[in-house]
């Protein structure tokens, strides 16, 4: 119970955290970006972590934040885009690895002799990646969960590692930047300052939007036929 309030206290005021962190420990905050966007985007089971505030809050301070004291938190922007994007790069690599390996033996596995997912399932999976599935990482990345199950997916479904990794590679790149340079440019705007919790729940809530509007446009298709 103290983790998870400690967890969204964290979040909740992940400016003022960040800004004693970054006084507090250093060249280690990066380490600690670093481990927090590998795991959101590399372990399955950790889908909840908010990278894309995280990401906005990171790059506010890559343009400097001085608080009422006087004193001043600021991160090196390169360090940041780079060792970001090698995260988020090499989390997905991890998530789909753990797919096409621990996740396609689960769903080989047989109860009373029937398979748990059937092949031609698999199949279909397999083909759908292959046919849509560069598309589907990209657009994955700025959508909070989906991102985190997508690359698992891609893994289980056997999607070619090449075609993978490039689209990959685009998909963080995308992600990471602009996130990034959007808190870089409009962070320390007054504004933005005064209100930054509505900020950061409007960007969580910006990112969910794709896949809101992906589910209500597949209920509606049911009665558009009709």
């Amino acid at each position: 119970m103290e983790f998870i309030k400690a967890f969204l206290d964290f979040f909740l005021n992940l400016d003022e955290n960040l800004f004693y962190m970054i006084l507090n420990y250093g060249v280690w905050i990066y380490a600690i970006l670093f481990l927090i966007i590998f795991v959101e985007t590399g372990l399955v089971v950790m889908p909840f972590l908010p990278g894309d505030s995280l990401l906005f809050a990171a790059g506010t301070f890559c343009a400097g934040v001085v608080n009422e004291a006087g004193q001043t938190a600021e991160l090196n922007l390169w360090i940041v885009l780079s060792s970001l994007f090698v995260a988020a790069v090499i989390g997905d690599g991890l998530n789909y690895y753990f797919g096409k390996t621990i996740g396609l033996k689960v769903l080989h596995w047989k109860i009373r002799g029937r398979q748990i997912v059937k092949q031609k399932y698999l199949d279909q999976t397999h083909e759908f990646y292959e046919k849509h599935g560069s598309k589907t990482i990209i657009i994955a990345r700025f959508v909070p969960i989906v991102r985190t199950f997508a690359p698992f997916v891609a893994g289980i479904g056997e999607m070619t590692y090449g075609k993978f990794l490039r689209y990959n590679i685009v998909g963080g790149a995308l992600w990471i930047t602009s996130l990034t340079l959007l808190g870089y440019f409009f962070g320390n705007l007054p504004f933005v300052q005064k209100n930054f919790e509505i900020v950061i729940f409007g960007i969580i809530g910006l990112s969910l939007l794709p896949m809101v509007f992906e589910i209500v446009r597949n209920k509606m298709k049911p009665e558009i036929a009709k």
